[in-house]
């Protein structure tokens, strides 16, 4: 069980405050929840039951795995689905999942694919530009609350770390 004030990772809304767990009365049912504060928007409150098992909430990781993670990107090999409805449905769970190396992974894989299709001049499809955006935002704002650096420094921080410059 999480307590106040834990930062979490709460499913696709990503890095959270919990900011109180009290009993709420919705749709005639009370029970106990969460009261998260995503960190990354002032204006929004996440009610989540103390016993959800359909959406992840987790601890973040640490600044050892985060490097360990780093470390492990350049051995991945990208995984591509060719079917366009197989590949959502495979990405979409990775991002329902929200494990940081999964996460990794998949970027990678997006990437890649992305830079493909630019050489062949040809366009990156606007469904794996949406998820490639979503699985971003989720672990670049897990790296940055765990860093303590903005998220627009993740990428940088990134690619120092593989000994590359950042491409911008």
């Amino acid at each position: 069980m999480f307590s106040v004030n834990d930062i979490v990772m709460y499913g696709n809304t990503g890095v959270c405050r919990v900011e109180d767990i009290r009993t709420e009365k919705f749709s005639q049912k009370e029970c106990l929840y969460y009261i998260l504060k995503p960190v990354a928007s002032d204006n929004s409150t996440v009610y989540c039951p103390v016993d959800n098992e359909k959406i992840k909430m987790r601890k973040l990781i640490s600044k050892e795995e985060i490097n360990v993670l780093i470390r492990r990107t350049p051995d991945v090999q990208p995984q591509w689905i060719e079917n366009d409805t197989e590949r959502k449905e495979s990405f979409s769970a990775v991002l329902r999942e929200g494990e940081p190396q999964k996460l990794a992974e998949l970027l990678k894989t997006l990437h890649i694919h992305r830079e493909e299709k630019i050489k062949e001049g040809k366009k990156f499809h606007a469904s794996d530009e949406k998820i490639m955006k979503e699985a971003e935002k989720l672990l670049h704002g897990e790296f940055a609350q765990v860093l303590h650096i903005s998220e627009e420094e993740v990428v940088a921080f990134i690619m120092e770390k593989l000994g590359d410059s950042p491409e911008r």
